[in-house]
């Protein structure tokens, strides 16, 4: 009779063994690690709705279609141009030399040009790079739209720049 009663302790331990050992296992066989990082990836899109998964094991992110990014900005314009320089002297202006046809004083990035309207921002990077230039001068109408006129303080720097053939690209007109 005393054996009989050791039994099924042992039967019960042995089948809670079991039923621990099978929960475990039904638990991991129903999620794998791939469907795990599924469910992650899910919740994570909840969250931020610009991610998704790619092929169950890659964060993917895509730009939010109610918020697009910004444009690219449009390439500068480009003309080709005539190059020239001049200076504030009496020869070269007309009675006022150090004011400009925008009623400004003449000054470094200053620059004449009949076809760009005034305040026109340009560069001219085959000769100065990145500086910025503005046209705030016109030149006698001979001269034509495709020519530039460069100030500069000194008349000698004026001459020494003598004429150039390059392009200038548009900024903001």
């Amino acid at each position: 009779m005393k054996n009989l009663l050791k039994r099924p302790k042992i039967w019960e331990f042995i089948v809670l063994i079991s039923l621990i050992f099978l929960g475990f296992f039904v638990e991991f066989s129903f999620f794998t690690s791939s469907e795990a990082h599924r469910i992650e990836a899910n919740l994570l899109f909840e969250e931020f709705p610009s991610i998704a998964t790619f092929q169950d094991n890659t964060l993917l992110a895509f730009p939010n279609p109610a918020n697009p990014p910004p444009p690219p900005p449009p390439a500068p314009e480009r003309l080709w141009v005539i190059a020239t320089a001049y200076s504030s002297t009496p020869c070269q202006t007309d009675e006022d030399p150090y004011i400009t046809a925008a009623g400004t004083w003449v000054r470094e990035g200053v620059v004449a040009n009949n076809l760009l309207p005034l305040g026109t921002k340009i560069k001219i990077p085959e000769l100065f790079g990145d500086q910025i230039f503005v046209v705030e001068d016109r030149m006698h109408w001979q001269k034509g739209n495709y020519h530039i006129d460069i100030w500069f303080p000194d008349y000698w720097q004026a001459l020494s720049f003598g004429v150039k053939e390059t392009y200038i690209e548009i900024i903001e007109g």
